[in-house]
């Protein structure tokens, strides 16, 4: 735990496993406001953010960038507070000596939901965008697309090890959208 003048330096925290022996997140962060920082396999900066539940937008952050997401470092605070949160981000940005791509250009990767549009086959725009359809073909076609694209993560995300269950918001599917619920 910090207050605003005790910011621990990212170099000084311990890398955790992002998904442990037992396919598990780190559940110590449940319900715990944070500072955390994503790292790749080779143990690369990707991502670094604050959260008024680190569990939970670390399990986010593994479903959006599961090729990202295998060592993290975490210090969390007692109170809410964004400047403090804020100024710990800013410092690990700063100590990184270069912005990760995931607080640059990639951003939107790592916290919008995934837009399965954007993945189409060449054969699912096609019938997309046939003028001969109508609006309830296209969400019927948007929603296998969305679920295509789940079906992909879920295995990925199991063939790392996770025995975590994932549920995506079935509601967002229509519009093309996969975030967790």
């Amino acid at each position: 735990m910090t207050t605003e003048t005790n910011i621990s330096s990212l170099a000084t925290l311990e890398y955790i496993a992002y998904i442990d022996d037992n396919g598990q997140l780190p559940e110590q962060f449940q319900s715990k406001i944070g500072v955390y920082a994503i790292f790749d396999r080779e143990k690369v900066l990707q991502f670094v953010g604050y959260s008024r539940d680190v569990y939970l937008s670390l399990k986010q952050h593994l479903v959006r960038q599961p090729q990202n997401c295998y060592w993290v470092k975490v210090q969390t605070i007692e109170r809410p507070s964004r400047a403090v949160l804020e100024n710990i981000e800013n410092a690990w940005i700063a100590e990184n000596n270069s912005v990760p791509l995931g607080n640059a250009e990639q951003k939107e990767k790592w916290t919008q939901p995934i837009d399965a549009k954007a993945v189409m086959t060449p054969e699912e725009q096609a019938n997309y965008s046939n003028p001969l359809i109508d609006d309830m073909a296209q969400v019927k076609i948007i929603k296998n697309v969305a679920r295509r694209v789940e079906a992909e993560i879920l295995e990925v995300l199991q063939a790392r090890g996770l025995r975590l269950q994932i549920r995506f918001n079935p509601k967002l599917k229509e519009e093309g959208l996969l975030d967790l619920k």
